[in-house]
C-alpha cells in the first residue's frame, strides 16, 4: 500500500477567489484528486491518497507525479505548475516515511512556478500488519449521527496496529523538597520527551498538556514506558531531581474509563527510593484509541485527601526464581538436505539437535548452556529476575533453542503472572494474594513441524514441539546481583517426587469427514498427544494412531468426503503422563459453572418484565448448586505444589462468598441482579484456569499422502474423564463433536484431476425444492461404477480459505475420550457401536501374459498396507501379546467403491449433455465433442464453439448402460423447466433409472482393478487393467477379559503366536525374494467401530438472504450462490447476479440423511451445517465471500415439533466479519411438510450511478438500509381518514402526544415559574451574555445573574447527538455511501463516498384491487427550490486541544467555511493555550442544500504557513433547516423585545461573602470582594464608602496567626480597596486584631489589601440589544402558526388580549405560565409570550450551546478536543433576523494587592557574631505568583538577636484580575524571541519569604509562607463583631 498525505500548498499572489484549486496526483497511470479547496496563498488539504499494490512490489525507479491546478480549468491554463517526486528512499526504508515541505512546482518548461507544496508519503509492504484496506482517497470525517447507521467501534484484533494517543496533563506540585527552588517536569511518553515552563516555590502551577500518538498493537502499547521526573532548575545537573514516578501505559489502558484523573503521584529518588517520599505532582493520565470519546471528570471540589487519591510506585523488593530442570520429547533434527528422496527420508535415521532454554522477563533475557543433542536434555540451572510488586509486565516468555547461540526457536511457550499470582482483589473480603509460584510442573512447546519433504511450515505454534520441567518462586528482599546459577542437589532430588506418572488413553471415533481435499492422493487422520501416536516420532512405540487410508469421494456438487459408512474408524493412543486429576476436576468443574452461569446471564439480559424474576431465581439456585457441587470435591483435592495450595485456598473462598451470596435474592430488586451475576462470571473465571498443564493437548493432523496438510488442537482438559462425576469431566469428553482442520502450512499443489474414465452422474429422486427455485438441484451422489472427478479447477473453498487466517481443509464429526487406563473400563459402552478389531493386508497382483499373478509387480510387494507400503503376508502375522485370533482370514469387500447403498436411493436421474455448434452464419450441427457430462457444476449446458466449456466426453445417450442392479423406468427426455442460464445456454437431457437390487463383491474373489499403480481401483475389470489387489481381513479378541477398554492394550509391535494354529498359506501368498529391501514389520491392528442400523433425518436448509456482502476487489456488486454442507452431502442455491444482498428465498432439502449413533446424541451434540457464499464468475471457479457454521433445530418428535425462525448467522470473510445470513436450519428424524415461514422485510439497496457517453453508468457509490421496522407504519383505521397533512408516524411530537403532555407540562412550568418569582429579586439587572453562561454551568460564583428564568441550555454533546432530537433527521435522514468494493480491514471504518438523503414509508396495500390504497404519508413538505439563508455561527470557547507547537500549547484560530466561502483570519489566534476562550460571531450566506456542510475548523497559527489543523466539526445545515424540531434557531426562554442596561444608582447592601455591586446616577458601578460589608449610597456619584474617605478608599484589616515553615508564627493584616482606583491610601488599616499565640512566638502583622484600579462599565441606555432580546425572524405566534402547519394542525386562535389560546381541542391561559406580571423589563405582548409557552411545551430545540468534537483527518477517529458553538439560520424568505448576540469574552481589569509588612518574631537565627551569639539580619520579600519579576523587599533589621523584627513596610502589586472566574490573568514572553505573549491564568497567591542578609556571600534562607487570597479568612466590618477562634 502506497499512501500519500497531501498537507498543504503556496500560491503567491492568491486572490482569494476563484474556482479553487485541488492536487491531483498519478501513479503506475491510476490518477488520485483531493477535494477542492478556496483559493487562498496557503491552501491546506491534510488529506490522504491511496494505491493498492497487490503482489507488484515498490520498485526503486518508481516515482509519483504531482500537479496543482484550478479547478474545472483546462490544461495547460489551468496547471499552477508539477512536480515529480522519487520513491526510491521508500523501498531503501520501508519503515522511514518521506517528508517533502516545500517541493517547487515547475511549468512545463521546467522553470519555477513559484507555487511550492508539502507532502508526506509512506510505503507498507504487502503482507504485513499495516497493509490493510484503506479508502482510496478522501478525508476520514467523524462519525455520523444516523440512526440508520449507527457507529460502533468494534474490537480490533489484538494483534493488529491501531491508533492511540496518550495524553498527559501536569496540574500543579505539592510540598516539593528543596529550598527556593523553581521546578520544571519533564514528561517521557515512550522515548518522546516533553517539558513544561519553569516556575517557583515548593506548590508550583501548570496546567499544562502533553500529548504522542502511537500506531501499535494493544500489547505494544501497554509496553510503553510513562516516566515523569521534576527537576530543580536552579541546581547542577548532577543534583537537579527531586523525584520521579514511573509506570507503563498498560496500568492506565487497564483502568476504567482508560484514564488516571486528577492523580496525586508520590514523586522518589531515582536512586534512593528507601528515603521517602519526596514531594507530590498532580497529574491525569488517559489514553486514547480511535473512535472513543474522551471522557475526563471535572476537577474536585474543595480540598480533597490526597492520601485516598495518591498513587505510589511499587517497590522493587522481590526475586523472581526460574528453575529449569530437564526436557522431554524434543524434535528430531531436520535433514541437511532437503531433496533427498522421500523414501531415504523415511528410512534413514536422524539424531536430536542441541538444546537450550532461553527466557525473557522484564527486559532481561537469560539462556542455559547448550547440552549435547538427545531428546531428554537435563540442564538443572536457575535464572534471577529483579521483580516489582505488584508486578508490571504480565509475561514470562520461554523458548527452545537448537543450541544457546542459535536463532532457530524449535518451540515457545508463556509463563502469565496474572495466572499464577494474586494481588487479592479479586478474593474480597481482604483475603490475601500470592507471590508468583509455578510448578514444579512440566510445561508444554509448541512451534513449526517442518514438513521432511518439503520447506518447513510458515506457523508458529501448531506441533508439539517437547515440553520442559520448570520451577518458579518468588523471594522477598532486594536482588543480590545474581543472574544464573546451578541447581543444588537436593532440589532435583525433591523435584522427583512430584513427579508419580500414570498410563493414560486416548480414544478417536471417526464418525463423518468432509470438505477434504480433492485429488488421487489418499487421505488419513492421525490422532496424537505429544509424540504419543504420532507416526514420524521414533522414540515412542507404534499406535493405532491413525485411520485407513481413504480416498476421497465427489458429493456430486461441490465438496468431496470420506466414505466410512457403517464401519466407522477407531483409533487409540497409550501415554504416560503424570497425574494431575486434582487440577482438571477443579479446572473442569469451574468451567461447568462459569457455562451455565453465561448462559443464565444472558438470558438475564434478555429478559423483560416478569420473566426476569423467574430467570433470575433459576439462576440463583443453579448457581448455589453449582457451587454446593463443587466445594467438597475441592476441599478433598490434595495440593502437591505451592501454586495449588493457593489456587484451592482462593476457588474455596470464592465460591463460599458466591454460594453465600446466591442463597437468597436480591434486596434492592431483579434489576439489579445483572451486575451482580456479572461479577460473579468475572471472578469465578479468573480463578477458572490452569497454568500447570504438564499434558500437551490433542493434535488432529490430515495426512495427504506423507504429507501434514491441516491440524487442529484439542486442550487435554477438555477430553479428561474424571472419576468424580459428569461435573469434573472436560466439556468434550466422550461426546460427539464437530471440528474444522484448517490449513497452516504453504499452499497445496494444483489439482490433479482424476485418471478414471469418465462416467454419468446420478441425481437423487425427489429432491425437492421451494416453488421460488427456477433450477434443478445439482447432483448429490457420485456414480455406482467409478468415482466421480470434481471440477478440474481448484476448489474455490480452498482458495478462498487461504486468503484469510485458516483454510478450512476438513469437517470432522468424531468422539473424544482421554483419561487413565484404569479408568476406562465402561468406555466401550459409551461409544454406542461394537468395537473390533482387525489385523488387514493387500494381495497384489499383475497382469502378464494374460495371466494374473504375483511376478512382475513393478516394485510392488506382493503384500501391502492400503497406501502400497511392504507388509507381510498373512501366515506371518501374528496377534499382538494378549490377544487371540478370532475366525480365519476373510475376503474385505471394498464397500467404498460401490454405491452408497445405506443412503437408501431408491431413484436417479441420470445426465448426458448434447453439444452442438456452428459457424458464423450456418446452421447448427453436432459439436466435436457431441456427448459430455456435466462435473462442472458451472456451465449448464453445451459449448458453442466445438469444444465443451466443462465436462468429459461420454457415448451418445443411446449408447449408455445401465448400471449392474438397475434397470430403466422412463425414457429420454429434454429438461425445459430451468433450462436456459444468462448466456442462452440449453439443459442437458435426462433419464430415469431405478434400482432393482444393487449387487456386492462377490465373495473371496473381491478384486479391485486399476490400471496403473497409485491410480484409483474400481470393481469391474476394464481393458487395459494390468493390476489388481484385495483387501484380508482377520479378526481378533483379547486372550482373557480385561478390565480395562481392551482398545488400549494395542500399543506396541504385536508378538507371537503359536504357528500350528495357522493354516498353511497358499503359493500366492508367499513374499517374493527381493521385492522389498526394507524388512516389513508386523502390522498395526484396525480398530472399527460398527453400527448395525442407521437412523434416518431429513435436513431443512431455509435459506433467505444474506446481507452486506463485500464485493470482491474493485467490483461492485456479486452473484452470490450459498454452498450448504452437511455430514457428506452438499447443495446450492441459485446464483443471484448483480447484488450484496441476494435473496435467495430458497429451502434445500436433504433426504434420508444418515446419522449412526444414538439419536439422543444427535439432538445434544447436532452435526453442524456449513454454509459457504461465493461470488460466481462465469468459467472460473468464483471467488469466495465468507462463511458460517450454523447449528440446527433437531427434533426427534416430530409431534411436538415447532416451525423454526430465522436467525441471523455472521459470516466470516478473507478480511474478517463479511455480513450476515438470514437462514433457519431443522434436522427432523421424520418427513413433514414444509415449514411456514413468516415474512421478512429484506433491506433496501441505494445505489448511486453516474450517467456517462455511450451508455457507460459507472456506480459512484451504495448504502444498505436497513433495520425497516421503523419505517413501517399502519394506514389509518376505519372512519378515521387522515387529513391533508397527516404527519407520519414516528415524527416528532404529534398532536396527540401534545395533547397528553401540555396540562402536565404546563403544571410544571407553573410551579417551576412560581419558585423562581419567589427567588427573584424585586428588580432585576441583567448582564453580558456571560453570566447566562455560568449560570447555566452552574458556577454561581461566575455570574452575576439573579434570576433562573432567562435559561441557556448546554449540551455536552452535539445537537445532533441528543436522543430527544432524534439525530435531526426526523425529515430527512442521511445514509453515507460506500464506495463499491471497498471494505476495510477487520477494526477499520469504511469512508464514505458520498451521502443519500431520504426517507422511507413502509405499509401494507389492500389485497382488494378494488379497495383505494391507503393516502400517502408525505404531505405538506417544504419547498424543494434551493434557499438563500443567513447563516450566523457563534464559536464560545474550545478546551481538551492537542498541543501543536514544541512549548506544548498552540495558538488556535476559526476558520469557518461554507460552500467556497471562508471566514477567518489568521491574525485573530490566540496565543498560546490548550483552553482558547474565543466568543466570535461569523455570518455567512449560503445556499442550502447547494452548501448544506459548514465546516468549523481550528488551526494552529504558525509564523511561517501553513497552519497546522487542529481539528474540524462538520455540520449539515440542511437537516437543521428541515428538522421538525425547529432547531435552526433555538427558543428563547423569554420574549423580550429590547434589553437595556441603565443602572439606577441606588444603594444596594449585601451581606455575606459574595461581589458587591454599587452603581451611581453617572452609570458607574464599582465591583470588589464584599465580605460582610457595605457600600455608600452613590450620592455624589464618586462612589464614596461608608467608612472610607473622599478618595472612595476603605481598608479593613484583620490580624490572624499563620504557621511558619521554620515553627514561627506570623500575624498579618488583610486591607481590600475598592474605589476609583487612585494610589494615595497608603496608610494601613485602623483597627488590628491580634488573634491567639503558639509555640515559638510570633511574627507582626502584615497588612493585605487589593483593589481594583478604575471603575469597571458605563451604562447602556434603553433600546439597546441585550444578550436576552428575541432574534428570531418570526414572533412567537407566528412560529407557532409554522409549527401547526408542518405537522398538519389546524392554526392556533389567540384571543383579543392575547392571554388565551386555542390549540387543537386544547385551551391554554397565559395564568397557566405566569403567575402574575412579568417582572423582567421588556416582557412583550402577552400573545407572545403565551405563544412561546406553548413552544416550549412542543419539546422543541431551546436556545442552547453544543459541545462539538473536533477531528483530523491525518488521525482519524482520534479525539482532537472540543469547541462550544451554536448555529442560527435564518432563511432570507421569512425575512430580516433579529440583532445579534454579543459573546465578546471579559476582559481583565486591573487591579492592585497592598501587603503591610508590620515585623517579625522568633525568627530562627542563621549566624553567629563576634561575641559567639546567634543572629540574623533579617528582611522580607514577597511577590504575587506568577510575578516573580514583580518581587519586592524591605529593608534589613540588621542584628537581631531573639529573631524580632520591625519594617513597617508596605508592598503594593499591580496585576490584572478576571473577577468572574477568580484568577489572576498574567500575559507575559516566557523568552525574549517569544512572539506573543502567554496568557496564564492561576489563583491569586501571595507568596512571603523571610531571609537572612549576607554581605559576602548568598543569602540565607530561613523560611516561607503562601497565602491563597481567595481563601482568606472572612474579614469583620466592626472590632466588635471579631471572635477569637483556635488555629
Amino acid at each position: 500500500m502506497l499512501r500519500l498525505l497531501v498537507a498543504s500548498a503556496h500560491i503567491p499572489g492568491a486572490t482569494g477567489s476563484g474556482p479553487g484549486v485541488h492536487v491531483s496526483a498519478r501513479f503506475r497511470g491510476v490518477p488520485r484528486s483531493t477535494r477542492v479547496v478556496p483559493e487562498e496563498c496557503s491552501p491546506t488539504w491534510n488529506e490522504t491518497l491511496a494505491w493498492p499494490l497487490g503482489t507488484r512490489p515498490l520498485h526503486p525507479t518508481a516515482s509519483l507525479t504531482l500537479r496543482l491546478r484550478h479547478w474545472g480549468q483546462p490544461a495547460p491554463r489551468g496547471d499552477l505548475g508539477a512536480t515529480t517526486v522519487s520513491l526510491d528512499r521508500l523501498v531503501a526504508d520501508p519503515g522511514l516515511p518521506l517528508a517533502l515541505s516545500h517541493v517547487p512546482l515547475l511549468d512545463p518548461r521546467g522553470q519555477p512556478t513559484g507555487c511550492t507544496v508539502t507532502l508526506r508519503c509512506s510505503y507498507v509492504p504487502r503482507g504485513t500488519a499495516g497493509d490493510a484496506a484503506v479508502p482510496l482517497q478522501g478525508r476520514v470525517p467523524p462519525p455520523a449521527v444516523s440512526p440508520g447507521t449507527p457507529h460502533h467501534p468494534g474490537k480490533p484484533p489484538a494483534g493488529r496496529k491501531e491508533d492511540f494517543q496518550v495524553r498527559v496533563r501536569v496540574i500543579e506540585g505539592h510540598q516539593l523538597q528543596g529550598n527556593d527552588i523553581k521546578p520544571v517536569v519533564t514528561v517521557f511518553i515512550g522515548q518522546h520527551r516533553f517539558r513544561t515552563r519553569i516556575r517557583a516555590g515548593n506548590n508550583p502551577y501548570y496546567n499544562e498538556v502533553f500529548c504522542q500518538n502511537f500506531h501499535r498493537t494493544p500489547a505494544q502499547l501497554a509496553a510503553e514506558p510513562i516516566r515523569i521526573q521534576v527537576l530543580d532548575s536552579r541546581a547542577t545537573r548532577a543534583e537537579a531531581v527531586i523525584g520521579v514516578f514511573q509506570l507503563d501505559v498498560g496500568t492506565v489502558y487497564h483502568t476504567p474509563g482508560r484514564s488516571l484523573s486528577w492523580k496525586w503521584l508520590s514523586l522518589q529518588h531515582p536512586y534512593r527510593p528507601d528515603t521517602g517520599s519526596r514531594g507530590y505532582l498532580r497529574v491525569s493520565l488517559a489514553v486514547l484509541h480511535a473512535g472513543e470519546p474522551v471522557t475526563e471528570p471535572e476537577e474536585p471540589a474543595g480540598d480533597e485527601d490526597v492520601e485516598a487519591n495518591l498513587l505510589q510506585p511499587p517497590p522493587c523488593a522481590a526475586t523472581l526464581q526460574l528453575r529449569v530442570y530437564r526436557a522431554e520429547d524434543l524434535p528430531q533434527a531436520e535433514p541437511a538436505r532437503q531433496c533427498l528422496p522421500s523414501v531415504l527420508l523415511a528410512g534413514g535415521k536422524r539424531g536430536f539437535v542441541a538444546a537450550a532454554v532461553r527466557v525473557s522477563f522484564a527486559g532481561r533475557t537469560l539462556c542455559t548452556r547448550a547440552m549435547p543433542p538427545d531428546a531428554n536434555p537435563v540442564w538443572n540451572e536457575v535464572f534471577f529476575f529483579p521483580l516489582r510488586l505488584p508486578p508490571i509486565c504480565d509475561e514470562i516468555q520461554l523458548a527452545i533453542l537448537s543450541g544457546s547461540r542459535s536463532s532457530k526457536v524449535l518451540g515457545t511457550a508463556t509463563l502469565h503472572l496474572s495466572q499464577i499470582s494474586s494481588a487479592g482483589a479479586e478474593l474480597e473480603e481482604g483475603t490475601p494474594g500470592f507471590l508468583p509460584c509455578f510448578g514444579p510442573s512440566f510445561l508444554p512447546f509448541y512451534g513449526p513441524r517442518p514438513d521432511p519433504a518439503r520447506t518447513p511450515s510458515t506457523d508458529t505454534g501448531v506441533a508439539y514441539r517437547g515440553r520442559v520441567l520448570l520451577e518458579l518462586s518468588t523471594h522477598m528482599g532486594t536482588p543480590d546481583g545474581r543472574r544464573q546459577d546451578t541447581i543444588a542437589p537436593e532440589d532435583i532430588a525433591r523435584v522427583q517426587r512430584h513427579l508419580p506418572r500414570r498410563r493414560f488413553g486416548l480414544c478417536g471415533v471417526f464418525y463423518s469427514a468432509t470438505m477434504v481435499p480433492a485429488g488421487p492422493e489418499l487421505l488419513r487422520f492421525e490422532l496424537s498427544l505429544g509424540n504419543y501416536g504420532d507416526t514420524g516420532d521414533v522414540t515412542c512405540k507404534p499406535a493405532a494412531s491413525v485411520t485407513p487410508h481413504g480416498c476421497p469421494l465427489f458429493d456430486g456438487n461441490r465438496y468431496h468426503y470420506l466414505p466410512w459408512y457403517g464401519d466407522k474408524p477407531v483409533v487409540a493412543v497409550t501415554s504416560s503422563w503424570e497425574d494431575a486429576s486434582h487440577r482438571w476436576d477443579a479446572l473442569n468443574l469451574l468451567r461447568a459453572t462459569c457455562r451455565r452461569l453465561e448462559r443464565n446471564v444472558a438470558e438475564l439480559r434478555g429478559a423483560r418484565g416478569d420473566t426476569r424474576g423467574d430467570v433470575g431465581r433459576r439462576l440463583l439456585r443453579q448457581l448455589a448448586q453449582d457451587c454446593g457441587r463443587a466445594l467438597p470435591r475441592l476441599e478433598a483435592q490434595p495440593t502437591p505444589t505451592p501454586l495449588d495450595a493457593h489456587l484451592r485456598a482462593a476457588r474455596l473462598h470464592l465460591l463460599r462468598h458466591v454460594a453465600a451470596a446466591a442463597a437468597a435474592p436480591p434486596r434492592t430488586g431483579w434489576d439489579t441482579l445483572l451486575p451482580v451475576a456479572e461479577g460473579w462470571l468475572g471472578r469465578v473465571a479468573a480463578l477458572a484456569v490452569e497454568p500447570q498443564v504438564g499434558v500437551p493437548d490433542a493434535l488432529l493432523w490430515l495426512l495427504r499422502g506423507e504429507r501434514r496438510v491441516a491440524c487442529t488442537r484439542v486442550p487435554a482438559a477438555d477430553l479428561m474423564f474424571s472419576r468424580s462425576g459428569p461435573g469434573a469431566c472436560g466439556r468434550l469428553c466422550g461426546r460427539i463433536q464437530t471440528l474444522f482442520l484448517e490449513i497452516f502450512s504453504a499452499p497445496r499443489p494444483p489439482h490433479v484431476p482424476s485418471t478414471s474414465p469418465s462416467c454419468p452422474l446420478y441425481l437423487l429422486h425427489g429432491c425437492s425444492v421451494s416453488p421460488s427455485m427456477s433450477r434443478p438441484m445439482p447432483p448429490l451422489y457420485p456414480s455406482p461404477i467409478a468415482p466421480v472427478s470434481p471440477p478440474a479447477a481448484p476448489l474455490p473453498t480452498h482458495a478462498a480459505g487461504a486468503q484469510g487466517s485458516g483454510d478450512i481443509r476438513a469437517q470432522l464429526r468424531l468422539r473424544l475420550w482421554l483419561g487413565r487406563v484404569a479408568d476406562s473400563g465402561d468406555l466401550p459402552r459409551h461409544l454406542e457401536g461394537t468395537l473390533r478389531v482387525y489385523a488387514e493386508t493387500y494381495e497384489n497382483q499383475t497382469k502378464l501374459l494374460g495371466k494374473w499373478g504375483p511376478r512382475g509387480l513393478l516394485g510392488r510387494p506382493g503384500f501391502s498396507d492400503s497406501a502400497g507400503k511392504a507388509g507381510l503376508p498373512r501366515h506371518k502375522i501374528r496377534p499382538p501379546k494378549g490377544w487371540r485370533w478370532d475366525g480365519p482370514w476373510t475376503v474385505e469387500p471394498q464397500r467404498r467403491l460401490l454405491l452408497d447403498t445405506e443412503t437408501n436411493v431408491g431413484e436417479v436421474l441420470e445426465e448426458v449433455y448434447e453439444n452442438e455448434s456452428r459457424r458464423l452464419g450456418g446452421e447448427w450441427g453436432p459439436a466435436a465433442v457431441a456427448s459430455t457430462d456435466a462435473v462442472s457444476g458451472r456451465r449448464r449446458g453445451g459449448h458453442r464453439g466445438g469444444v465443451p466449456a466443462s465436462g468429459a466426453a461420454v457415448p451418445p445417450k443411446e449408447e449408455v448402460a445401465c448400471p449392474q442392479g438397475w434397470h430403466v423406468t422412463d425414457g429420454w427426455r429434454v429438461d425445459v423447466t430451468g433450462a436456459v442460464d444468462e448466456a442462452g445456454e440449453w439443459v442437458s437431457p435426462l433419464g430415469t433409472l431405478v434400482r432393482h437390487s444393487p449387487e456386492a463383491a462377490a465373495g473371496a474373489e473381491a478384486w479391485e482393478y486399476g490400471s496403473l499403480w497409485g491410480c484409483r481401483f474400481h470393481l469391474r475389470p476394464r481393458v487395459g487393467d494390468v493390476c489388481r489387489r484385495r483387501c484380508w481381513h482377520r479378526r481378533m479378541v483379547p486372550a482373557q477379559p480385561p478390565p480395562v477398554a481392551p482398545l488400549f492394550l494395542l500399543e506396541g509391535s504385536p508378538g507371537t503366536e503359536d504357528p500350528a494354529e495357522e493354516d498353511e498359506p497358499a503359493a500366492a501368498e508367499r513374499q517374493p525374494r527381493g521385492s522389498s529391501r526394507t524388512p516389513p514389520r508386523q502390522p498395526v491392528p484396525l480398530i472399527l467401530c460398527t453400527f448395525q442400523k442407521p437412523n434416518f433425518f431429513q435436513l431443512r436448509c431455509y435459506i433467505f438472504q444474506a446481507l452486506e456482502l463485500a464485493a470482491r476487489g474493485t467490483k461492485a456488486t456479486a452473484d452470490p450462490v450459498a454452498h450448504v454442507s452437511f455430514v457428506h452431502v452438499s447443495q446450492s442455491t441459485r446464483a443471484l447476479p448483480g447484488t450484496l444482498d441476494p435473496l435467495w428465498d430458497q429451502t434445500l432439502l436433504f433426504h434420508r440423511v444418515l446419522l449412526y449413533g444414538d439419536p439422543r446424541g444427535v439432538r445434544d451434540e447436532p452435526p453442524a451445517v456449513v454454509v459457504e457464499v461465493f461470488d460466481q464468475d462465469r468459467g472460473a471457479a468464483g471467488g469466495f465471500l465468507g462463511r458460517s457454521v450454523c447449528t440446527p433445530d433437531v427434533w426427534l418428535d416430530v409431534g411436538r415439533r415447532r416451525p423454526p425462525r430465522l436467525r441471523r448467522y455472521p459470516l466470516g470473510g478473507p478480511g474478517g466479519p463479511a455480513g450476515e445470513l438470514l437462514a433457519a436450519f431443522e434436522l427432523l428424524q421424520d418427513v413433514e411438510h414444509l415449514p411456514a415461514e413468516e415474512e421478512y422485510v429484506p433491506p433496501i439497496r441505494l445505489r448511486v450511478l453516474d450517467t456517462r457517453d455511450f451508455g457507460y453508468r459507472p456506480e459512484v457509490g451504495q448504502a444498505c438500509v436497513r433495520g425497516l421496522g421503523q419505517y413501517c407504519c399502519q394506514p389509518p383505521g376505519e372512519g378515521q381518514p387522515p387529513g391533508p397533512g397527516t404527519p407520519p408516524p414516528g415524527s416528532a411530537a404529534p398532536w396527540g402526544r401534545i395533547a397528553q403532555i401540555l396540562p402536565r407540562i404546563t403544571a410544571e412550568k407553573g410551579t417551576a415559574d412560581k419558585a423562581a418569582e419567589e427567588e427573584e429579586d424585586e428588580d432585576e439587572d441583567e448582564d453580558d451574555w456571560w453570566s447566562k453562561f455560568y449560570a447555566a454551568m452552574g458556577d454561581k460564583a461566575k455570574s452575576r445573574r439573579g434570576t433562573n428564568r432567562d435559561r441557556l441550555k448546554i449540551y455536552s454533546c452535539e445537537l445532533e447527538a441528543v436522543p430527544e432530537f432524534e439525530g435531526l433527521q426526523d425529515f430527512c435522514q442521511t445514509f453515507p455511501l460506500y464506495q463499491p468494493g471497498g471494505h476495510p480491514a477487520a477494526g477499520e471504518d469504511p469512508v464514505p463516498a458520498g451521502e443519500f438523503k431520504g426517507l422511507f414509508r413502509i405499509y401494507p396495500l389492500p389485497e382488494d384491487p378494488g379497495v383505494p390504497p391507503p393516502p400517502r404519508h408525505f404531505q405538506e413538505l417544504p419547498p424543494s427550490q434551493p434557499q438563500k439563508c443567513l447563516v450566523r455561527v457563534y464559536v464560545v470557547r474550545a478546551f481538551d486541544l492537542p498541543p501543536r507547537d514544541r512549548n506544548g500549547l498552540c495558538d488556535p484560530y476559526v476558520r469557518v467555511s461554507l460552500g467556497t466561502k471562508t471566514l477567518g483570519q489568521r491574525d485573530q489566534y490566540v496565543p498560546n493555550t490548550l483552553e482558547p476562550v474565543f466568543g466570535r460571531l461569523f455570518e455567512v450566506t449560503g445556499t442550502v442544500p447547494l452548501e448544506k456542510d459548514l465546516r468549523v475548523s481550528l488551526l494552529d497559527y504558525d509564523l511561517l504557513p501553513p497552519d497546522q489543523e487542529v481539528g474540524t466539526t462538520t455540520i449539515d445545515l440542511e437537516n437543521r433547516l428541515l428538522s421538525r424540531f425547529r432547531a435552526h434557531c433555538g427558543l428563547p426562554a423569554l420574549y423580550r423585545t429590547a434589553m437595556g442596561m441603565e443602572h439606577k444608582g441606588t444603594a444596594r447592601e449585601r451581606v455575606g461573602t459574595g461581589w458587591g455591586q454599587s452603581g451611581d446616577r453617572d452609570g458607574h458601578k464599582e465591583v470588589g470582594w464584599a465580605p460582610g460589608w457595605a457600600q455608600g449610597d452613590g450620592a455624589q456619584g464618586d462612589g464614596e464608602g461608608a467608612g472610607g474617605d473622599r478618595d472612595g478608599h476603605k481598608e479593613v484589616g484583620m490580624q490572624r496567626a499563620q504557621r511558619w515553615g521554620q515553627g514561627g508564627h506570623r500575624g498579618m493584616e488583610v486591607g481590600w480597596v475598592h474605589g476609583g482606583g487612585h494610589r494615595d491610601g497608603d496608610k494601613a488599616g485602623p483597627s488590628r486584631l491580634r488573634m491567639g499565640s503558639a509555640q515559638g512566638g510570633h511574627y507582626g502583622g502584615n497588612g493585605v489589601a487589593w483593589g481594583r484600579a478604575q471603575g469597571d462599565g458605563d451604562g447602556v441606555g434603553t433600546g439597546g440589544a441585550g444578550p436576552g432580546r428575541w432574534r428570531d425572524q418570526l414572533p412567537p405566534s407566528r412560529a407557532l402558526e409554522h409549527f401547526a402547519r408542518g405537522r398538519g394542525l389546524p392554526a392556533p386562535e389567540f384571543s383579543a388580549e392575547g392571554t388565551t389560546v386555542t390549540f387543537g381541542d386544547q385551551t391554554f391561559l397565559l395564568s397557566h405560565f405566569e403567575s402574575g406580571p412579568p417582572r423582567h423589563r421588556h416582557p412583550g405582548a402577552p400573545r407572545e409570550r403565551l405563544a412561546l409557552h406553548v413552544l416550549h411545551a412542543c419539546h422543541l430545540v431551546p436556545e442552547h450551546l453544543e459541545t462539538r468534537t473536533l477531528y483530523n483527518s491525518t488521525q482519524p477517529g482520534l479525539e482532537q478536543g472540543k469547541v462550544q458553538m451554536w448555529v442560527d439560520i435564518f432563511p432570507a424568505g421569512l425575512g430580516p433576523p433579529g440583532p445579534p448576540v454579543d459573546i465578546t469574552p471579559r476582559k481583565p481589569q486591573r487591579y492592585e494587592l497592598r501587603c503591610v509588612v508590620w515585623n517579625t518574631r522568633d525568627v530562627d537565627l542563621g549566624d553567629t557574631n563576634l561575641a559567639g551569639q546567634r543572629m540574623s539580619d533579617i528582611y522580607v520579600t514577597g511577590w504575587l505568583d506568577g510575578l516573580e519579576e514583580q518581587r519586592q523587599r524591605t529593608d534589613v533589621h540588621y542584628r537581631s538577636l531573639q529573631g524580632d523584627g520591625g519594617f513597617n513596610w508596605r508592598f503594593v502589586f499591580s496585576f490584572e484580575y478576571l473577577a468572574a472566574e477568580q484568577l489572576c490573568v498574567l500575559p507575559r514572553k516566557e523568552h525574549f524571541w517569544s512572539l506573543d505573549e502567554t496568557v496564564l491564568k492561576v489563583p491569586p497567591k501571595l507568596i512571603l519569604q523571610v531571609w537572612d542578609n549576607d554581605k559576602f556571600s548568598a543569602d540565607d534562607f530561613l523560611g516561607v509562607l503562601e497565602l491563597e487570597l481567595t481563601r482568606l479568612p472572612q474579614p469583620a466590618q466592626h472590632p466588635r463583631d471579631c471572635t477569637p477562634s483556635p488555629q
